[in-house]
């Protein structure tokens, strides 16, 4: 579980720093070739690889929280199933 909280946090940080780079260096770009008007190439490549980073990231934390859910739901019901089971006795 705790293998599971330290990558999804760390795809967390690195959603934010792409996001935080984004902002910062390519503010008003848009990640597509076709715009209303022109923009300059290494900006636009520059804003792709920043969003292709982001997905990437958050693809990364997404899966790594459906994953801790998976384990603590399975261990949390599994818990109750044999909590709740009366006892047999050999006899």
């Amino acid at each position: 579980m705790i293998e599971g909280m330290k990558l999804f946090l760390l795809s967390l940080a690195g959603l934010a720093a792409a996001f935080a780079a984004e902002r910062l260096f390519v503010p008003d770009i848009v990640p597509i070739a076709f715009a209303e008007e022109p923009q300059a190439v290494w900006a636009v490549q520059a804003a792709f690889v920043l969003r292709a980073i982001e997905l990437m990231m958050s693809g990364a934390a997404t899966m790594a929280f459906a994953v801790m859910f998976d384990n603590w739901a399975r261990h949390r019901f599994a818990s109750r199933l044999t909590s709740s089971r009366p006892t047999q006795r050999a006899g």
